[in-house]
């Protein structure tokens, strides 16, 4: 949003004023709006395919499916991606990137703040996630990966790169969690991390087959219960 005010407010101070008492776009004035048009196609086909490969899977995702729901010509596609698989890249990316800034970094950020207490509200958010989507699509990773991984090695690495950063910021809190005492060295940390990321993964899937949320709050609570098994361990 401050980014489209910027482009609005330089936008105003491109256009000269004329003796007829109208406006003139300057050359410099035209570039800007085609630059911002384009991004506005390019993230329509982001949006659009991304809503798609969601409920239908990325296989059974036409071209032209994504062409209807985006509202974008042909030439338009290929003017911003070279092929489907251009796209699925870009998704991924994106994807990645929203899992970041809403749901991983919200809940760390704060280098001074409890390593547990952000661990259970990053399970939170994923739960909230999932009720705000009324327990339909899943994972979007999760089923990227069930569905590709077999098939497609430029998919199976880029998500498992993924899975692989999401394993380390788990791991990076539990043994921060460790060096503060707040949790025994019993704990695995590696080991725990991957639990979590293995047992979110499996309840999203389970909240997707049965449509309700009960069973994604459930299961996270007893994740909730686990971490506080090695909380009570400590010394």
């Amino acid at each position: 949003m401050r980014r489209h005010l910027e482009l609005d407010a330089a936008w105003h101070r491109r256009l000269e004023f004329v003796p007829t008492g109208r406006y003139k776009m300057t050359p410099t004035t035209n570039k800007q709006l085609r630059v911002r048009e384009g991004r506005q196609t390019r993230g329509a086909i982001l949006t659009a395919a991304k809503r798609l490969i969601l409920i239908k899977g990325y296989n059974a995702t036409s071209l032209d499916d994504l062409l209807g729901a985006s509202g974008v010509g042909k030439g338009s596609f290929y003017h911003y991606f070279e092929s489907k698989e251009d796209l699925g890249y870009a998704i991924l990316d994106d994807i990645v990137t929203s899992f970041v800034e809403r749901t991983l970094d919200p809940c760390f950020a704060d280098p001074d703040g409890r390593p547990i207490a952000q661990i259970r509200c990053f399970l939170d958010r994923v739960v909230e996630a999932q009720r705000e989507r009324a327990c339909v699509g899943g994972c979007p990773l999760g089923n990227l990966a069930s569905e590709m991984s077999d098939v497609h090695e430029g998919f199976r690495e880029r998500l498992a790169s993924v899975f692989s950063v999401w394993r380390e910021r788990l791991t990076l809190a539990l043994r921060d969690a460790q060096r503060r005492g707040d949790v025994g060295n019993d704990c695995r940390v590696e080991t725990v991390a991957q639990f979590l990321v293995a047992s979110l993964e499996g309840a999203i899937l389970m909240t997707k087959v049965s449509k309700d949320i009960g069973v994604m709050e459930k299961c996270v609570g007893e994740l909730k219960r686990y971490l506080a098994i090695y909380e009570q361990a400590r010394p």
